[in-house]
This record gives C-alpha cells, structure tokens and sequence, in this order.
C-alpha cells in the first residue's frame, strides 16, 4: 500500500516513496512535526534550515530527539563538529559514530519507535532541492525494530547482526543480498549509481546480461561494457543508489556497488516488493533515462559546434574528462620516496577516492551558493 505523502493515517506495513526534488522538505519535516515521544536521526551531512528548526520544536513539546552523527565525512569534519555545537543548546542529545570504519554514510529517522524514515539523500538543500533521490517511509513494524536496534548499536558502539533479508547494512550483508537481489533478475535491472567499480557485482551483472536481462545504468561504470546501457548525462545532480529488478522489486539505499561501500563503510538500505513504490520509481526511472539521452547528443553537439556556448562547453568537457590518470598520476608523485604507506593500499585508494569526490561536490555546491547569492546582472552590463 502506498500513501499520499500528506496522508499521515497508517495501517500496519504502509511503505511511502519520497521522489527529490519533488517532495522537498515536506515529508522529513511533516514527520519531525508529528513525533509524540522520540526521535532519532543518522546524520551524515546535515544544513537544512527547516528539519533544524523542526527539530528543536520537537525538543519544546518535550520529545526525546537523539541525533547519531558521523565521526567524519572526508571534507567536512569541522562542520560535523559546529553542527553537534548548535544541537546541543536546543537540548538534543548528540552521539558520535565510531571511526572504525571509512564512513557511517546512512540516512535515517525514526518517529516514536513506529516510522522509519529510510533516505538516500542527506539533510542537505542540495540533495533535497536540488537532487534526484529517493527515500522510503514505513511503518511496518519488524522494520522500525531492526532499524531501532541498528541506531543503539552504533550509538553504543557495539557489533551488529541484522535479522531482516531485506534490511541491507553493509559491511554486514550487503553484499551478499545485493549480490542476490541482482542474480534474481530475470528480464531487467534499471540502476542509479554514481559509480560501479565492484569487481564481483560487475561480473554479476555480466552474468545477468548473458541471460538475457536488459541492464540500463544513470551512472558511471568502472570497467564499461557493450553489454548494457550506461548514462552519465542526466540534467539533473542525481544523489541515490536505487535498483529496480523486473519491475517488481526495488533497493533503495545509500550503497553504490563499490567495494568501499559494501565492505568498509556503514551505509543502510532497503529491498521492497511494494507494486505502486516500484511503479513510480521505474516512471522516475524511465523520464530520467530519456534525459540523459537527451542531454548526452546536447553535449556532443556543444563540444563539436562552434557556436555553443562556453557553459555548455565547460560543462561537457568535465563529463568527458578523464579524471582517473590524473589523479593517478598525482598520487604517484605524493608518494614519491615514500617507503611505507601505513595503510593498506586498497583502503588508501578509497580513501583518496573519496576525499576527492567530496572535494569536488563541496566546491560545486559552494559555487552554486555563490552564484544564487550575486545579484542578477543586466544583459548590456
């Protein structure tokens, strides 16, 4: 059963779809709003405004709201600590992730200990306005447990087992039930992933294709094949990890098929067989698909006219670039004379990997704040 998101009345196993940039705020505040007793949110990037404030209100109707916030996100580690700072005077009890792991990368609330809110996207404008990204709302009680259980676990810095097959937590299970949930595909997969580099998964999907499944990825694929399909031209930033196998079940959730995501970082998802949730997300899917298509013939035609634009231009030429032998090759030169690298070479390839991917979205967004906050300039200026 799907509801409409201004519908707040649950029956036992109601799953909502949040779509951004459509939804907005609303869903993640409505919920805040409705909290009676308790609230704890995962926080991985957090600079919204409104679920700021929303939160603080629920602190002055004397609900309990614990936020679980990560111990670093490779970039913005002193604002992380600037936001436990300002949560604290309005009375939210803040814990801290363990740093036992590259990353705590998940995305979830719970409401009263009977409303999971499960999110691909961060608590940021950016994401939330200005992104492709999806979220699930339920109420169906094994799953508010599990989610339950996995929120004291972290706060109290204990190990975790879960006992769902369809609450994906890596570095638990993750790869072994995405790894299932792709093999099951029978006819097609429809993926949104910013990077595919999992050697394992890509030969899973290998495999799916010599079956005879259609495979079509907005995203980016370590090692690209002949064999399926692959955009990275949407018109739109996309900010989730969302799998639609047969157009009858789905995963949504924070884990790109990437060896650092499955087994080093704690990222959370979920595996649904909801028809309506999977219907809007293959129409999702399937407008977004047609404007990477779209945006990918705009972008050639940009790179070879000579009368494009220099934006168009610029902006092609970075989706065309070859990023990877530079960064390889600056890595070299860093190490250069190094004898020892105190870490193992596959986790320093994450890390750089990641260090560098949060570089750049950072200054992107900073150069998108900077530019709303000019004022506009006359044509003949």
């Amino acid at each position: 059963m799907v509801c409409l998101l201004s519908d707040w009345k649950f029956t036992e196993g109601v799953v909502k779809l949040i779509i951004q940039p459509a939804d907005g705020v609303v869903p993640i505040v409505h919920g805040i709003n409705r909290a009676e007793k308790s609230i704890e949110i995962a926080i991985f990037r957090f600079d919204h405004a409104d679920i700021r404030h929303a939160l603080e209100k629920a602190v002055s109707r004397n609900v309990s709201v614990r936020a679980l916030i990560a111990n670093t996100n490779r970039g913005e580690e002193r604002q992380l600590r600037r936001l436990e700072m300002n949560l604290l005077p309005a009375g939210i009890e803040i814990a801290r992730t363990a740093d036992d792991l590259l990353r705590y990368h998940y995305k979830f609330m719970i409401i009263d200990r009977k409303v999971l809110y499960l999110l691909a996207f961060n608590y940021t404008h950016l994401d939330i306005e200005r992104s492709r990204s999806f979220g699930l709302i339920t109420d169906n009680a094994d799953l508010v447990r599990e989610a339950g259980r996995l929120f004291e676990a972290d706060v109290k810095r204990q190990a975790y087992s879960p006992e769902l097959d369809n609450f994906v937590v890596s570095p638990v299970n993750a790869r072994e039930l995405l790894s299932g949930f792709i093999e099951g595909a029978e006819r097609e997969l429809m993926i949104y992933d910013p990077e595919i580099s999992d050697h394992r998964m890509i030969r899973h999907l290998r495999d799916r294709v010599r079956a005879g499944v259609q495979i079509r990825i907005i995203g980016r694929v370590d090692k690209p094949a002949r064999t399926w399909a692959a955009h990275n031209h949407m018109r739109i930033r996309f900010h989730t990890r969302t799998i639609i196998r047969d157009r009858e079940q789905a995963f949504v959730g924070s884990q790109s098929l990437r060896e650092a995501e499955l087994d080093h970082r704690r990222e959370l998802g979920l595996i649904v067989h909801n028809h309506e949730v999977v219907h809007s997300l293959v129409k999702v899917f399937e407008r977004d698909w047609a404007s990477a298509d779209v945006s990918r013939e705009r972008d050639h035609k940009a790179i070879l006219g000579t009368n494009g634009g220099m934006k168009k231009v610029a902006k092609a030429l970075v989706r065309e670039m070859p990023m990877e032998p530079l960064v390889a090759k600056a890595l070299k030169h860093a190490l250069r004379g190094v004898t020892e690298v105190p870490v193992k070479r596959n986790v320093l390839a994450h890390k750089v990997e990641d260090a560098l991917r949060e570089a750049v979205e950072d200054a992107v967004s900073a150069l998108v704040r900077q530019t709303e906050a000019r004022p506009a300039r006359s044509v003949n200026a």
